[in-house]
């Protein structure tokens, strides 16, 4: 089934309305949506449940404090998966959708008041006519309001991609977040490296960090087949070992499909990653956006601290 992603309406740094419509609009397209809110406070995400909805995705940073255009799009535009964009026909809306889409190449239909499967509708001459088109792949829609129901409240899934500059801060959100999803007197944590890391040498930030949890440290194929340091035992993936830890953090990992395949049952993930395009940030509960040697010596510190 092809996937949706649809992009918050906010409100005075709340979730609009015209939001459930949109997921409406999205499961008629017979999508799986995904469901994008910009944001600076993560917390506004976890009343952003839809009953349809597969996964909410919070991406948290300093530009959604107010609209920028190119920021905006950069930002949405890394965190989001690839699929239909579905926004409000609003004017913000419509100019941020129509922005991620060139830089996706994909096409863009606006002001869609009427959707069966494939084929929307829409005005066109001022409203004089109605045309209907049919989507063939990827593309951009916008949606005119009160137009379809509005969906069910459900349960939110939340998982956030933090790219704000703050590490300090996205560290103890992770904690927090971690601490209230997991049951200490059963936990088991791995914290695994990837060849981001830049050198086996750097492992040992992991091994400091793990003493600290009680955890195991992993790699992926790619650190275990550039460095000879790293044997294959430490291995996660496909070809590795399969996990499935209350707590999985994975470092300078990309997120390829055969290391997803050994951790993704994980309870709860968090990638720390420079690149905010990696694949493994579709898949994390919470994400940092920054290198290594910014965040683990403060992981490091903040885990200190509460021991």
């Amino acid at each position: 089934m092809t996937e949706s992603i649809i992009i918050a309406e906010l409100n005075k740094g709340k979730i609009a309305s015209v939001t459930a419509e949109l997921v409406s609009a999205a499961i008629k397209l017979g999508t799986t949506p995904t469901l994008v809110v910009p944001c600076t406070d993560t917390s506004i995400a976890d009343s952003a449940g839809y009953e349809g909805v597969s996964k909410t995705i919070a991406v948290k940073g300093a530009c959604f404090a107010n609209y920028d255009a190119s920021s905006w799009a950069a930002a949405i535009d890394a965190a989001s998966p690839a699929g239909i964009l579905v926004v409000a026909a609003t004017p913000q809306s419509k100019d941020l959708v129509a922005r991620i889409a060139a830089r996706r190449g994909i096409s863009v239909v606006q002001d869609v008041v009427s959707i069966e499967g494939m084929n929307l509708t829409s005005p066109i001459y001022s409203g004089k006519a109605l045309q209907t088109v049919s989507l063939s792949g990827d593309s951009a829609i916008s949606v005119r309001a009160n137009v379809f129901p509005a969906a069910s409240a459900g349960a939110a899934n939340v998982s956030v991609v933090d790219q704000t500059a703050d590490v300090m801060t996205a560290v103890q959100e992770v904690i927090a977040r971690a601490s209230t999803r997991l049951d200490v007197s059963e936990a088991n944590i791995i914290i695994s490296g990837g060849r981001g890391l830049g050198s086996p040498d750097n492992f040992t930030h992991l091994e400091k960090i793990a003493d600290v949890l009680g955890a195991a440290v992993g790699a992926s194929r790619a650190a275990v087949d550039t460095w000879d340091e790293i044997p294959h035992s430490m291995q996660v993936g496909q070809t590795g070992k399969t996990v499935n830890p209350n707590l999985y953090i994975a470092v300078g990992i990309s997120g390829a499909i055969q290391h997803l395949a050994g951790m993704r049952s994980s309870k709860y993930i968090v990638a720390i990653n420079k690149d905010a395009d990696a694949p493994i940030f579709s898949h994390a509960d919470y994400g940092i956006v920054a290198t290594w040697e910014e965040t683990l010596p403060v992981l490091e510190s903040a885990l200190a601290s509460m021991m």
